[in-house]
């Protein structure tokens, strides 16, 4: 929530839904884990070698699950960063200005 212009919903069931613009950059799921968008790099590295794996029903849009449990604060900080510049980057430039986004 301390990212710029973010709003949580609570969706699909009882999923904590985080948005920038209206669209979706982060999902936390009840039953554990944290889904989130990356790059076509950061998702082969965080799901071959990292502690990822495909998130559910988004897998093709470059979109990881990671537990919850043992994933360094500083490393969600990061990929939830990341994830937010990815989806505010596609926000049309008057949505970005009408946001603070610059």
């Amino acid at each position: 929530m301390a990212l710029p212009a973010v709003t949580k919903v609570v969706q699909w069931g009882d999923s904590n839904v985080y948005k920038v613009g209206g669209k979706v950059f982060a999902m936390c799921h009840p039953s554990g884990g944290l889904s989130f968008k990356v790059t076509p790099i950061g998702f082969v590295a965080l799901t071959e070698g990292g502690p990822g794996r495909q998130a559910p029903y988004c897998a093709k849009g470059h979109w990881v699950n990671i537990p919850l449990d043992g994933a360094p604060d500083d490393d969600i900080i990061d990929w939830l960063s990341d994830a937010h510049g990815l989806i505010s980057a596609k926000l049309t430039k008057a949505r970005k200005l009408e946001l603070g986004l610059g």
